[in-house]
């Protein structure tokens, strides 16, 4: 990126601070709204109480869509009670309030199994942050939220170094963020993304581990996602360490609204906003550039060294309702980074320096994740939902060395390494009633890979080739799960989960 480019950025972005500075300054309140659906049929609740703690004039009811909408809530954390007399209630503690941005909710309530007129059943499951999106989740599970990314110590917006503060996770190191569960190697983690089993959402992240220095998921786009560490409902499967189950939020359907921040993990810029007045439709865009790259590119020495960093992601989510109550989304996470470790640049005076003085080394990464799905309720308490997606992670590396003590011997070493994935999954949720329900599902995941490594010797005098390979398989997944309430307090789940993989024509069958 040119020098006069990046300073125009700058630019734009003291501009956006600015507009924002005036409007903080002139607005002390801010709108909340949202909607309210059945936890497992995902139809729209009527009549659901929404209220400020604290606050008696803050209150509201949901309408037949399960909407609701409070005006002028005042700027800072404040709690909400949901309540419906068919329903559990419960709050949503530290929602942030902000002058220059509304806070659009998407929440789901659990219904009673318990029938007592209009006397109200409170529950403090719900203020619980280990309750998932998954309802068939029930232990070693845990939701989190994009303010959570920022809150915990290190995390520095990032799921996986947010992760490493829960009981039984540790980060493998300082500097990546692979995560270790339960003794399990961070290699056996599995990354889910609006449905799809995804590659490696990391920049410098190559298609052979599940960390990387610095995430390409952007705290600011993540919806409330999940987080297990064991006893995995039926739905996952091909996982041993973890599951990172993840989902992008949908942007504002009523207002278009921009964002521009610089902070550890970049320089970035967004927008979000309805395509227009009359349609519920709405668009997410999120890009971000290195704030280690940014400096270079604009002459400030970041202090690496020959070993700046570069990288950029986008982030992006499309929402289009439709008119028999169904819903499609068009969503994407792409992310490219690279660094050059140059030896005649190397200071060796210092204890700690990057990369070796006789040897130039260039790394290259690119991801690309992107899939459309299709939600439709089928009756009043069922719904389904496919998902196409596809998927491809690419590394390159090239390396010169200079062998010692001869310097005219050279070693030369390439290597490539592309995985795709082209993805199909198909769920369908059934209630049969307030105690039960049942969850279905079918996974196809087919890879294609491209591997080759090699090294040239003495000016390319001597080849040898350390892999060259390229091959596919396919691999089939499904699930059945049912779920049965005992009581309010006792839950029993009871589930099969199969496998297929064409390389080795076995077929598994689990529990």
């Amino acid at each position: 990126m040119k020098p006069i480019f990046i300073k125009i950025i700058l630019f734009i972005a003291l501009s956006f601070n600015s507009i924002s500075n005036v409007v903080n300054a002139q607005s002390a309140t801010q709108t909340v709204r949202g909607t309210i659906v059945d936890l497992e049929s995902k139809q729209p609740i009527l009549g659901a109480s929404v209220s400020v703690v604290g606050l008696n004039d803050k209150n509201t009811l949901t309408d037949s869509s399960g909407d609701f909408k409070i005006a002028d809530v005042p700027l800072g954390r404040v709690t909400l009670k949901i309540s419906n007399a068919d329903y559990e209630s419960f709050s949503v503690p530290d929602v942030m309030i902000t002058a220059g941005k509304e806070v659009v909710l998407n929440l789901t309530m659990l219904e009673s199994i318990k029938r007592l007129g209009v006397v109200e059943i409170t529950s403090d499951k719900y203020k619980n942050r280990t309750v998932t999106n998954n309802e068939m989740a029930t232990v070693s599970s845990r939701t989190f939220n994009p303010g959570e990314t920022n809150k915990f110590a290190g995390s520095v917006g990032d799921p996986s170094r947010m992760a490493a503060n829960f009981a039984g996770v540790i980060a493998g190191n300082d500097s990546r963020n692979d995560i270790v569960v339960r003794g399990n190697s961070p290699n056996t983690m599995l990354w889910n993304l609006e449905g799809l089993n995804i590659p490696n959402p990391n920049h410098f992240g190559a298609g052979f581990n599940t960390g990387g220095p610095v995430s390409m998921l952007n705290s600011n786009n993540i919806a409330k996602s999940d987080f297990f560490t064991s006893a995995f409902p039926a739905k996952y499967g091909n996982a041993m360490g973890g599951v990172f189950d993840l989902f992008l939020r949908e942007g504002n359907n009523t207002k278009n609204e921009f964002v521009s921040q610089i902070g550890f993990n970049g320089f970035e810029v967004g927008a979000e906003g309805p395509f227009s007045k009359k349609s519920k439709s709405s668009y997410l865009f999120n890009y971000r550039y290195s704030t280690l790259g940014l400096l270079k590119d604009i002459g400030i020495n970041p202090g690496t060294g020959a070993a700046t960093p570069l990288y950029q992601d986008m982030n992006f989510k499309v929402a289009i309702p439709t008119k028999n109550k169904g819903k499609i989304s068009i969503f994407g996470l792409l992310g490219k980074s690279s660094i050059d470790l140059l030896g005649k640049e190397v200071d060796t005076t210092k204890v700690d320096y990057y990369g070796s003085p006789d040897e130039n080394t260039l790394p290259r990464y690119h991801t690309a994740i992107t899939g459309v799905s299709y939600q439709q309720p089928l009756s009043s308490r069922t719904w389904a939902k496919i998902t196409l997606g596809a998927s491809q992670i690419h590394s390159e590396y090239s390396a010169e060395r200079i062998l010692q003590p001869s310097e005219i011997a050279v070693l030369v070493g390439k290597g490539s390494f592309t995985d795709n994935k082209f993805s199909t999954v198909f769920d369908l949720t059934h209630k049969f009633n307030a105690r039960s329900s049942i969850h279905v599902g079918v996974t196809n995941d087919y890879s294609t890979f491209d591997y080759e490594n090699r090294d040239y010797y003495n000016l390319g005098t001597i080849d040898t080739i350390r892999v060259k390979t390229t091959g596919n398989m396919n691999l089939l997944q499904g699930y059945s799960q049912l779920k049965y309430r005992l009581s309010q307090k006792l839950v029993t789940t009871v589930g099969l989960h199969f496998q297929h993989l064409n390389i080795n024509k076995q077929f598994v069958l689990e529990p």
